[in-house]
Protein backbone atom coordinates (compact mmCIF):
# COMPACT_ATOMS: atom_id res chain seq x y z
CA UNK A 1 0.00 0.00 0.00
CA UNK A 2 1.01 3.64 -0.38
CA UNK A 3 1.85 5.63 2.74
CA UNK A 4 3.31 9.03 3.58
CA UNK A 5 6.29 8.13 5.77
CA UNK A 6 8.35 10.46 7.96
CA UNK A 7 11.68 8.91 6.94
CA UNK A 8 13.79 11.43 8.83
CA UNK A 9 13.12 14.77 10.46
CA UNK A 10 11.94 17.25 7.83
CA UNK A 11 11.74 14.51 5.19
CA UNK A 12 8.44 12.97 4.13
CA UNK A 13 8.22 10.37 1.36
CA UNK A 14 5.15 8.78 -0.23
CA UNK A 15 6.16 5.17 -0.89
CA UNK A 16 5.06 1.53 -0.77
CA UNK A 17 4.93 -0.12 2.65
CA UNK A 18 3.47 -3.36 3.94
CA UNK A 19 -0.25 -3.39 4.64
CA UNK A 20 -0.84 -3.55 8.43
CA UNK A 21 -1.83 -6.89 9.92
CA UNK A 22 -4.82 -6.70 12.25
CA UNK A 23 -5.24 -8.32 15.64
CA UNK A 24 -8.32 -10.34 16.65
CA UNK A 25 -10.10 -7.28 18.11
CA UNK A 26 -9.10 -4.84 15.40
CA UNK A 27 -10.57 -3.54 12.16
CA UNK A 28 -8.64 -2.80 9.00
CA UNK A 29 -9.89 0.53 7.68
CA UNK A 30 -9.43 1.66 4.10
CA UNK A 31 -8.63 5.35 4.68
CA UNK A 32 -10.61 7.74 2.49
CA UNK A 33 -9.53 11.04 4.07
CA UNK A 34 -6.98 12.11 6.69
CA UNK A 35 -6.42 15.63 8.01
CA UNK A 36 -3.02 17.14 8.77
CA UNK A 37 -3.00 18.10 12.45
CA UNK A 38 -0.91 20.91 13.86
CA UNK A 39 0.82 18.33 16.07
CA UNK A 40 1.94 16.50 12.90
CA UNK A 41 3.41 19.72 11.53
CA UNK A 42 5.18 20.46 14.82
CA UNK A 43 6.41 16.86 14.96
CA UNK A 44 7.95 17.07 11.52
CA UNK A 45 11.20 18.65 12.75
CA UNK A 46 11.48 16.58 15.93
CA UNK A 47 10.83 19.49 18.26
CA UNK A 48 8.03 17.70 20.12
CA UNK A 49 9.78 14.35 20.53
CA UNK A 50 6.49 12.66 19.57
CA UNK A 51 7.25 11.72 15.96
CA UNK A 52 10.51 9.75 16.01
CA UNK A 53 11.26 8.49 12.46
CA UNK A 54 10.45 6.32 10.72
CA UNK A 55 6.72 6.61 11.31
CA UNK A 56 3.47 7.01 9.40
CA UNK A 57 1.78 10.01 10.98
CA UNK A 58 -1.91 10.94 10.75
CA UNK A 59 -4.73 10.47 13.25
CA UNK A 60 -7.67 12.59 11.97
CA UNK A 61 -9.28 10.20 9.54
CA UNK A 62 -12.33 8.42 8.15
CA UNK A 63 -12.78 5.50 5.81
CA UNK A 64 -14.43 2.15 5.11
CA UNK A 65 -14.07 -1.12 7.00
CA UNK A 66 -12.02 -3.46 4.80
CA UNK A 67 -11.49 -6.39 7.15
CA UNK A 68 -12.82 -7.50 10.55
CA UNK A 69 -10.68 -9.24 13.18
CA UNK A 70 -11.62 -12.74 14.28
CA UNK A 71 -12.98 -11.59 17.66
CA UNK A 72 -14.42 -8.23 16.63
CA UNK A 73 -18.22 -8.20 16.81
CA UNK A 74 -20.93 -6.10 15.17
CA UNK A 75 -18.88 -4.84 12.23
CA UNK A 76 -19.13 -5.57 8.52
CA UNK A 77 -16.79 -4.79 5.62
CA UNK A 78 -18.01 -1.76 3.69
CA UNK A 79 -19.27 0.22 6.70
CA UNK A 80 -18.35 3.92 6.72
CA UNK A 81 -16.44 4.77 9.90
CA UNK A 82 -14.17 7.13 11.75
CA UNK A 83 -12.05 6.36 14.81
CA UNK A 84 -10.62 7.86 17.97
CA UNK A 85 -6.88 8.43 17.79
CA UNK A 86 -6.55 7.39 21.45
CA UNK A 87 -5.95 3.67 21.80
CA UNK A 88 -6.93 2.75 25.35
CA UNK A 89 -6.77 -0.55 27.23
CA UNK A 90 -10.25 -0.48 28.82
CA UNK A 91 -9.09 -2.19 32.03
CA UNK A 92 -6.85 0.25 33.97
CA UNK A 93 -8.26 2.39 36.80
CA UNK A 94 -8.73 5.40 34.53
CA UNK A 95 -10.46 3.48 31.76
CA UNK A 96 -12.82 1.92 34.32
CA UNK A 97 -13.78 5.46 35.42
CA UNK A 98 -14.44 6.48 31.80
CA UNK A 99 -11.29 8.63 31.64
CA UNK A 100 -9.92 6.84 28.59
CA UNK A 101 -7.77 9.85 27.68
CA UNK A 102 -5.74 9.20 30.84
CA UNK A 103 -5.31 5.46 30.22
CA UNK A 104 -2.15 4.06 31.82
CA UNK A 105 -1.48 2.09 28.63
CA UNK A 106 -2.53 4.80 26.17
CA UNK A 107 -1.14 4.85 22.67
CA UNK A 108 -1.90 7.38 19.95
CA UNK A 109 -2.24 6.70 16.24
CA UNK A 110 0.50 8.29 14.20
CA UNK A 111 2.76 8.88 17.20
CA UNK A 112 6.24 7.49 17.77
CA UNK A 113 7.93 8.39 21.04
CA UNK A 114 10.09 6.82 23.73
CA UNK A 115 7.20 4.77 25.12
CA UNK A 116 5.57 3.41 21.95
CA UNK A 117 5.36 3.52 18.16
CA UNK A 118 1.95 3.43 16.45
CA UNK A 119 1.69 3.97 12.71
CA UNK A 120 -1.17 6.22 11.67
CA UNK A 121 -3.56 7.00 8.83
CA UNK A 122 -1.53 8.81 6.17
CA UNK A 123 -1.82 5.54 4.29
CA UNK A 124 -4.26 3.48 2.28
CA UNK A 125 -5.00 1.27 5.29
CA UNK A 126 -4.75 1.52 9.06
CA UNK A 127 -5.45 -1.03 11.83
CA UNK A 128 -7.66 0.26 14.66
CA UNK A 129 -9.05 -1.46 17.81
CA UNK A 130 -12.81 -1.94 17.46
CA UNK A 131 -13.58 0.00 20.67
CA UNK A 132 -12.15 3.13 19.04
CA UNK A 133 -14.32 2.96 15.90
CA UNK A 134 -17.59 4.84 15.24
CA UNK A 135 -20.06 4.61 12.36
CA UNK A 136 -20.58 7.71 10.24
CA UNK A 137 -23.96 9.38 9.70
CA UNK A 138 -25.05 9.17 6.07
CA UNK A 139 -25.01 12.97 5.77
CA UNK A 140 -21.34 13.26 6.66
CA UNK A 141 -18.70 13.03 3.92
CA UNK A 142 -15.33 11.41 4.57
CA UNK A 143 -13.58 14.79 4.27
CA UNK A 144 -15.84 16.34 6.92
CA UNK A 145 -15.69 13.26 9.14
CA UNK A 146 -11.89 13.49 9.16
CA UNK A 147 -12.33 16.56 11.39
CA UNK A 148 -14.26 14.77 14.13
CA UNK A 149 -11.08 14.35 16.20
CA UNK A 150 -10.42 18.10 16.60
CA UNK A 151 -14.15 18.64 17.15
CA UNK A 152 -14.01 16.12 19.99
CA UNK A 153 -11.10 17.99 21.56
CA UNK A 154 -13.17 21.19 21.57
CA UNK A 155 -16.25 19.48 22.99
CA UNK A 156 -14.23 17.77 25.70
CA UNK A 157 -12.65 21.09 26.71
CA UNK A 158 -16.05 22.79 26.88
CA UNK A 159 -17.19 20.03 29.22
CA UNK A 160 -14.35 20.53 31.71
CA UNK A 161 -15.57 23.67 33.57
CA UNK A 162 -19.12 24.25 34.74
CA UNK A 163 -20.83 26.43 32.15
CA UNK A 164 -23.80 28.56 33.13
CA UNK A 165 -26.27 29.98 30.66
CA UNK A 166 -25.04 33.28 29.17
CA UNK A 167 -21.53 33.05 30.65
CA UNK A 168 -19.04 35.56 29.24
CA UNK A 169 -16.13 33.78 27.59
CA UNK A 170 -12.73 34.51 26.04
CA UNK A 171 -11.02 32.09 23.65
CA UNK A 172 -7.30 32.71 23.23
CA UNK A 173 -6.21 31.41 19.83
CA UNK A 174 -8.21 31.25 16.60
CA UNK A 175 -6.60 28.20 15.10
CA UNK A 176 -8.52 25.00 14.37
CA UNK A 177 -9.35 24.21 18.00
CA UNK A 178 -10.14 27.81 18.89
CA UNK A 179 -12.60 28.14 16.00
CA UNK A 180 -14.29 24.88 16.99
CA UNK A 181 -14.41 26.06 20.61
CA UNK A 182 -16.37 29.14 19.54
CA UNK A 183 -19.04 26.94 17.96
CA UNK A 184 -19.13 24.46 20.85
CA UNK A 185 -19.42 27.27 23.41
CA UNK A 186 -22.24 28.89 21.47
CA UNK A 187 -24.05 25.54 21.34
CA UNK A 188 -23.54 25.19 25.11
CA UNK A 189 -25.42 28.43 25.76
CA UNK A 190 -22.58 30.86 26.41
CA UNK A 191 -23.35 34.54 25.97
CA UNK A 192 -20.72 37.06 24.85
CA UNK A 193 -17.71 35.31 23.26
CA UNK A 194 -14.48 37.16 22.51
CA UNK A 195 -11.64 35.61 20.52
CA UNK A 196 -8.04 36.83 20.74
CA UNK A 197 -5.47 36.09 18.03
CA UNK A 198 -2.73 37.73 15.98
CA UNK A 199 -4.23 37.10 12.53
CA UNK A 200 -7.08 39.35 11.32
CA UNK A 201 -8.43 36.74 8.89
CA UNK A 202 -8.73 34.19 11.69
CA UNK A 203 -10.56 36.71 13.84
CA UNK A 204 -12.97 37.48 11.01
CA UNK A 205 -13.70 33.78 10.61
CA UNK A 206 -14.24 33.41 14.37
CA UNK A 207 -16.92 36.11 14.20
CA UNK A 208 -18.56 34.39 11.22
CA UNK A 209 -18.71 31.18 13.28
CA UNK A 210 -20.35 32.75 16.33
CA UNK A 211 -17.93 34.99 18.23
CA UNK A 212 -19.18 38.44 19.20
CA UNK A 213 -15.79 40.10 18.73
CA UNK A 214 -12.25 39.33 17.58
CA UNK A 215 -9.38 41.23 19.21
CA UNK A 216 -5.75 41.45 18.12
CA UNK A 217 -3.44 39.91 20.70
CA UNK A 218 -0.77 42.52 19.93
CA UNK A 219 -3.08 45.50 20.41
CA UNK A 220 -1.76 47.59 23.34
CA UNK A 221 -5.24 47.92 24.83
CA UNK A 222 -6.45 44.35 24.25
CA UNK A 223 -6.93 43.63 27.97
CA UNK A 224 -8.76 46.92 28.50
CA UNK A 225 -11.06 46.00 25.64
CA UNK A 226 -11.84 42.67 27.27
CA UNK A 227 -12.55 44.34 30.61
CA UNK A 228 -14.87 46.90 29.02
CA UNK A 229 -16.75 44.47 26.78
CA UNK A 230 -17.24 41.88 29.52
CA UNK A 231 -17.86 44.25 32.44
CA UNK A 232 -14.74 43.31 34.38
CA UNK A 233 -13.58 40.13 32.67
CA UNK A 234 -14.66 36.65 31.63
CA UNK A 235 -16.20 33.93 33.74
CA UNK A 236 -14.46 31.39 31.49
CA UNK A 237 -11.31 31.51 29.39
CA UNK A 238 -10.13 28.76 27.03
CA UNK A 239 -6.46 28.86 26.00
CA UNK A 240 -5.87 27.05 22.69
CA UNK A 241 -2.35 28.15 21.76
CA UNK A 242 -0.03 26.67 24.37
CA UNK A 243 2.69 29.33 24.59
CA UNK A 244 3.70 31.40 27.66
CA UNK A 245 2.49 34.77 26.23
CA UNK A 246 -0.91 33.27 25.34
CA UNK A 247 -1.27 31.70 28.78
CA UNK A 248 -0.43 35.04 30.39
CA UNK A 249 -3.13 36.83 28.38
CA UNK A 250 -5.60 34.09 29.32
CA UNK A 251 -5.01 34.61 33.03
CA UNK A 252 -5.41 38.36 32.75
CA UNK A 253 -8.76 38.07 30.98
CA UNK A 254 -10.38 36.27 33.92
CA UNK A 255 -12.64 37.99 36.41
CA UNK A 256 -12.54 37.03 40.11
CA UNK A 257 -13.74 33.47 40.65
CA UNK A 258 -13.28 32.61 36.98
CA UNK A 259 -12.00 29.38 35.42
CA UNK A 260 -9.23 28.87 32.88
CA UNK A 261 -9.16 25.75 30.71
CA UNK A 262 -5.77 24.98 29.15
CA UNK A 263 -5.80 23.03 25.89
CA UNK A 264 -2.72 24.16 23.95
CA UNK A 265 0.58 22.58 24.91
CA UNK A 266 3.22 23.67 22.41
CA UNK A 267 5.51 24.87 25.23
CA UNK A 268 6.32 22.42 28.03
CA UNK A 269 6.15 25.12 30.72
CA UNK A 270 4.53 28.49 31.40
CA UNK A 271 4.65 30.89 34.34
CA UNK A 272 1.84 30.52 36.87
CA UNK A 273 0.81 33.92 38.33
CA UNK A 274 0.42 32.41 41.79
CA UNK A 275 -0.85 35.48 43.65
CA UNK A 276 -3.47 36.18 40.96
CA UNK A 277 -4.70 32.57 41.12
CA UNK A 278 -4.88 32.57 44.91
CA UNK A 279 -6.21 36.04 45.66
CA UNK A 280 -8.78 36.00 42.84
CA UNK A 281 -9.70 32.38 43.60
CA UNK A 282 -9.26 31.18 40.04
CA UNK A 283 -9.80 27.60 38.91
CA UNK A 284 -7.51 25.85 36.42
CA UNK A 285 -8.51 22.92 34.22
CA UNK A 286 -6.31 20.88 31.95
CA UNK A 287 -8.00 19.33 28.93
CA UNK A 288 -6.45 16.37 27.12
CA UNK A 289 -7.93 14.88 23.95
CA UNK A 290 -11.45 13.47 24.49
CA UNK A 291 -13.35 10.84 26.45
CA UNK A 292 -15.96 9.31 24.17
CA UNK A 293 -17.51 12.52 22.80
CA UNK A 294 -17.41 11.16 19.23
CA UNK A 295 -21.13 10.26 18.89
CA UNK A 296 -22.17 13.74 20.04
CA UNK A 297 -19.61 15.33 17.71
CA UNK A 298 -20.79 13.33 14.70
CA UNK A 299 -24.39 14.28 15.42
CA UNK A 300 -23.57 18.00 15.74
CA UNK A 301 -21.53 17.90 12.54
CA UNK A 302 -24.17 15.99 10.57
CA UNK A 303 -26.88 18.49 11.65
CA UNK A 304 -24.69 21.46 10.80
CA UNK A 305 -24.64 22.68 14.41
CA UNK A 306 -20.86 22.65 14.10
CA UNK A 307 -19.62 23.88 10.73
CA UNK A 308 -16.36 22.35 9.52
CA UNK A 309 -16.66 23.23 5.83
CA UNK A 310 -15.23 26.70 6.37
CA UNK A 311 -12.23 25.20 8.18
CA UNK A 312 -11.09 22.95 5.33
CA UNK A 313 -8.58 24.93 3.29
CA UNK A 314 -7.63 22.24 0.78
CA UNK A 315 -8.22 18.60 -0.17
CA UNK A 316 -5.24 17.00 -1.93
CA UNK A 317 -3.83 13.59 -2.92
CA UNK A 318 -1.62 11.80 -0.38
CA UNK A 319 1.23 11.91 -2.91
CA UNK A 320 1.30 15.72 -2.51
CA UNK A 321 1.44 15.48 1.28
CA UNK A 322 5.04 16.64 1.70
CA UNK A 323 4.36 19.84 -0.23
CA UNK A 324 1.27 20.62 1.84
CA UNK A 325 3.16 20.01 5.08
CA UNK A 326 5.70 22.60 3.94
CA UNK A 327 2.93 25.09 3.18
CA UNK A 328 1.42 24.55 6.63
CA UNK A 329 4.80 25.24 8.24
CA UNK A 330 4.72 28.72 6.75
CA UNK A 331 2.83 30.79 9.30
CA UNK A 332 1.71 33.25 6.63
CA UNK A 333 0.12 30.55 4.45
CA UNK A 334 -3.40 31.29 5.72
CA UNK A 335 -4.19 27.59 5.71
CA UNK A 336 -6.29 25.94 8.39
CA UNK A 337 -7.05 22.26 7.70
CA UNK A 338 -5.60 20.33 4.80
CA UNK A 339 -7.16 16.93 4.16
CA UNK A 340 -5.17 14.28 2.28
CA UNK A 341 -6.81 11.56 0.18
CA UNK A 342 -4.86 8.25 -0.08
Amino acid sequence: MKALVLEAYNRLECRDVAEPAIGPNELLVNVKACGICGSDVHGLDGSTGRRIPPVIMGHEAAGVVAEVGSQARGWQPGERVTFDSNIYCGVCRYCRKGKINLCDNRRVLGVSCGEFRQDGAFAEYVAVPQQCVYRLPDALSFERAALVEPVSIALHAVGRPTIKLNDRVVVVGAGMIGLLLVQALRAAGCGHIIVIDLLPNRLDLACQLGANAGLRADAPDVLNQVQERLDGGAELVFEAVGTPPAVQIAFECLRKGGALTLIGNVSPTAVLPLQRVVTRELTLYGSCQSTGEYPACLDLMARGAINVDSLISAVAPLAEGAAWFEKLRQRNSGLLKVVLIP
